[in-house]
């Protein structure tokens, strides 16, 4: 990228869905920086009732905190089968340091006894674009259905990726990899729903 692109920054800790995100984002001509080209981010406490909630109160406190424009992002799993959990407890579904791994197995237990039939889920993810004020600018939502398998199947992705198959292709996100994920996956969509709004936006973004 040319060194007087515009910046956009990634307001997340997680660096699996930072890289995810930067990929997502890399052709919009952006310079993309997460938080950790910061010294001191906010941990922000991610208690909202909604995806929405988590996601506008990353992007708003982290660009107050910083002074530039933030991307937050929430997003989850949602299992019919469970009443939509583990949804925004997704990350810490088995716990507060609950690893990836763990939840996965968590959620198969979970679902033990349940038949493929009953085992429909879905991807969410909402994203919102904050000015350097903390003001919402832009946001989108999307979702990705699927269903959840018996047991873990690839490796590619993070999260609940091994377990949530692509009924179309009958294959896992981790099974799929990263090319074809970002091209069905809730994150790629809503990146994709962002741009429209995003665009004209873009000259009031900070030059690198």
């Amino acid at each position: 990228m040319t060194t007087d692109s515009h910046v956009i920054v990634l307001g997340t800790h997680n660096r699996k869905k930072g890289r995810e995100l930067s990929e997502l984002v890399a052709t919009w001509g952006l310079t993309v920086k997460t938080l950790a080209d910061f010294p001191a981010p906010l941990c922000v406490v991610e208690d909202g009732a909604t995806f929405a909630e988590n996601a506008r109160r990353k992007a708003c406190q982290q660009a107050r905190h910083l002074g530039t424009w933030v991307l937050g992002e929430d997003s989850g799993l949602a299992v019919a089968a469970l009443g939509g959990r583990p949804g925004v407890c997704s990350a810490r579904y088995a716990g507060p340091q609950a690893t990836d791994a763990a939840n996965t197995q968590h959620l198969l237990e979970e679902l033990q006894g349940v038949p493929a039939a009953q085992r429909w889920a879905h991807y969410v993810c909402h994203i919102t674009l904050a000015d350097a004020g903390g003001v919402v600018r832009a946001e989108s939502e999307a979702c990705c259905h699927g269903r959840i398998t018996t047991a873990p199947r690839g490796t590619a992705g993070f999260g609940y990726d091994p377990v949530f198959e692509i009924a179309e292709y009958h294959r896992t996100f981790a099974e799929l990899g990263d090319a074809v994920k970002a091209v069905l996956s809730h994150r790629g969509r809503a990146v994709r729903r962002l741009l429209a709004a995003l665009r004209p936006l873009i000259p009031q973004l900070p030059s690198s």
